[in-house]
């Protein structure tokens, strides 16, 4: 068996190709490359120039730049994507996940230019790839489907009726693709031409066609998938399953096998419907057959992705089978090693997605310079991730950075390896949803297993609850690192003083002011050593005469601990400049930016009336003109930003006097686009 720990390999494993380029990026590509490398296969990378720092790179034994990073003449283009493979000399192509794994054409094409592409056929990649062709086959066949409209006919008044008949709420989804793209809940009538509207309009940017189709919503249901591996000599198993329910726009954040919910009975049940889904196709090669399951445990199909998935390692975790290296070998020609009666599900496995992203801006995706990156090293987890220190994030590709996965016995251990992990990771320099991560897996609801594809809406009614403001508490702790971190700088700069003289005064210790100003707080910190080393304070807030006794212990390499009352607290921390310090403390990670070290003045506040870009994309709709009267809340421009469209809104009532911007132009985040006169 191809295991995790034991990665062998067949004796008959090279006879098809002996090398692998991984026509994808990030942390999919490190994790191909990982077993590829493992394996002896020679391996060969593809990058842009937005990634040319990305640690993907340097783990392949070749790599090659394919354009500057917009992903239509990059990772998208099947010419500069064979075109490297000929230059290197590579014999099979693994595409990964997103960007072009599930093209048919592609798939032909490499088959046409004599290489072996890892993954199914183009036959089976057509069918499941469009959500209307496969729901027809699987009712062909008798997989149990979900009741909706999947016709040819695309008229908005047909697809109107067809919601109608279906009955609301509904999800109008694009045919092809996934990812959460192209897809819109739809609760009553009046918001259906709208919402088919940017669905179609983000279909097309996505994957080139506006196809959709409408089913009926179920906004309670769970989201479980099944693992499924075919060889080509007619072998198909499936590796269990993984609920993948706790979701935002349509898009998975935690993932789990074994579902909480399933039995073995209907294990086995949603299993041989999974191997039948793939039989309809001939299938050969890892996908998932997902499928949506009621509260009366009736299951139904939603999709196939015909691809390795992103939340492939927690089956993994749970098999003890590494599924890049089965499809290696099945890609070989080679019959699948292992039984159905082999597989077992031993122990559990929790996977949470790591976004660049901030969720009290509904989620918003993120684009900068990770400033410090660290993770820790725990028995039972891994960290599957695709960056690194000093690393730009770019607008042009997904705002997933690293997925972290807890193990255990059972589901309770590994949730609390996982929160462990999450505690002790460190992500500086970007918005991310690490805090978030954690306080799903905190939730009751979740602890219980009790949840389903409605658990953020209901569990976070109230955006403000993401938002990671400091206590007093974790400021006292971040000013007492600042001032030790301060002196040694400038102990490190001075003359050599003897011992003795060290710390000398004649006086009482001196007393130190830091104060940090945060949306609802601010903090005005007077700091006093009360030992010679200085590793115990004193800090009182002058504003509120709170007051604290603190010591650190272990400062260094970016880690610290802290006592109070009694309590060991690890911190990660990262002074990336002169009073502006990174602090992870617990869940919450917070930039200390000391407003006396950086005082610069009133004038140094922008005023007026504007309204701003909310992150790094192109400007695919800007319709306003100067003297246009607007309004509160009306959509003056479309953002495409990391593969979604956000529609821009004004918060006041006015009159346009600038426009900086026009459609088509690439913007950052936080540039003025309109000014308005209120």
């Amino acid at each position: 068996m191809i295991r995790n720990s034991d990665i062998s390999i067949f004796p008959s494993m090279m006879s098809r190709f002996k090398s692998v380029l991984v026509a994808n990026r990030g942390e999919i590509a490190s994790r191909i490359l990982r077993t590829a490398n493992k394996l002896g296969y020679r391996t060969i990378a593809v990058y842009t120039d937005a990634d040319e720092s990305s640690p993907h790179i340097a783990t392949a034994d070749e790599r090659v730049n394919i354009g500057k990073g917009p992903v239509l003449t990059s990772y998208l283009s099947i010419e500069k994507i064979l075109d490297a493979a000929i230059q290197t000399g590579a014999e099979s192509i693994h595409p990964g996940y997103g960007f072009l794994s599930e093209n048919a054409e592609f798939a032909d094409a490499v088959k046409t230019a004599g290489l072996v592409f890892i993954g199914p056929d183009s036959k089976a990649i057509s069918i499941m790839g469009s959500k209307s062709e496969s729901k027809r086959k699987m009712i062909e066949v008798g997989v149990p489907c979900i009741p909706g409209y999947q016709g040819l006919d695309q008229a908005v008044k047909i697809l109107e009726d067809q919601a109608q008949k279906i009955g609301f709420p509904v999800m109008v989804k694009a045919s092809a693709g996934g990812g959460g793209r192209g897809m819109r809940l739809v609760e009553s009538s009046d918001q259906f031409d709208d919402s088919v509207k940017l669905a179609k309009a983000e279909a097309a940017s996505s994957f080139g066609s506006s196809e959709l189709i409408i089913e009926k919503a179920f906004v309670d249901a769970r989201h479980i998938e099944v693992q499924i591996m075919a060889d080509s000599h007619g072998n198909i198993l499936h590796l269990g399953e993984r609920d993948c329910s706790i979701q935002r726009r349509h898009q998975k954040v935690i993932e789990e096998s074994p579902s909480p919910i399933v039995t073995q009975p209907l294990r086995d049940q949603m299993g041989k419907a999974a191997i039948k889904a793939a039989k309809a196709v001939d299938y050969e090669g890892a996908g998932t057959i997902e499928f949506l399951v009621d509260g009366d445990k009736n299951f139904f199909f939603l999709e196939m992705n015909t691809r390795i998935q992103v939340e492939h390692p927690v089956t993994e975790m749970v098999t003890g089978i590494d599924l890049i290296a089965l499809q290696l070998l099945v890609a070989q020609g080679e019959p699948l090693p292992i039984n159905q009666s082999e597989i077992k599900l031993d122990g559990h496995a929790i996977e949470a997605r790591l976004y660049a992203e901030d969720p009290s801006k509904n989620f918003l995706p993120g684009a900068g310079k990770i400033d410090y990156w660290s993770v820790p090293s725990i028995k039972g987890v891994r960290i599957d991730g695709g960056i690194k220190s000093g690393q730009t994030i770019s607008t042009f590709y997904d705002p997933m950075l690293a997925k972290i996965i807890g193990y255990g016995e059972n589901r309770e251990v590994a949730r609390k390896n996982l929160l462990s992990a999450l505690q002790k990771t460190a992500l500086f320099g970007i918005n991310n949803n690490k805090k978030f991560l954690s306080q799903c897996l905190e939730k009751p609801s979740f602890v219980q297993g009790d949840f389903n594809t409605s658990f953020i809406a209901s569990e976070f009614r109230d955006q403000t609850s993401y938002e990671s403001q400091p206590t007093f508490i974790e400021a006292s702790i971040a000013a007492s690192i600042q001032i030790v971190l301060e002196r040694g700088n400038l102990l490190s700069k001075t003359l050599v003083i003897s011992d003795p003289l060290l710390n000398w005064t004649n006086a009482n210790h001196l007393r130190f002011r830091k104060i940090y100003d945060f949306d609802n707080r601010i903090f005005d910190l007077c700091i006093s050593p009360i030992n010679k080393d200085h590793s115990r304070f004193t800090v009182t807030d002058l504003s509120t005469e709170e007051e604290v006794t603190i010591r650190l212990r272990d400062l260094g390499n970016n880690l610290a601990q802290c006592i109070y009352e009694n309590e060991l607290i690890e911190i990660s921390y990262y002074d990336v400049k002169p009073g502006h310090l990174y602090c992870s403390i617990g869940f919450s990670t917070n930039m200390f930016v000391d407003a006396i070290t950086n005082y610069r003045g009133e004038n140094s506040l922008v005023k007026g009336d504007k309204v701003v870009a909310p992150m790094h994309g192109e400007l695919l709709q800007l319709d306003s003109k100067v003297g246009d009267k607007i309004s509160k809340d009306q959509v003056v421009a479309i953002l495409d930003a990391m593969k979604m469209h956000y529609e821009i809104k004004v918060e006041v009532d006015g009159i346009i006097t600038a426009i900086h911007f026009k459609k088509g132009d690439q913007v950052a985040a936080d540039d003025i686009l309109i000014e308005i006169k209120v």
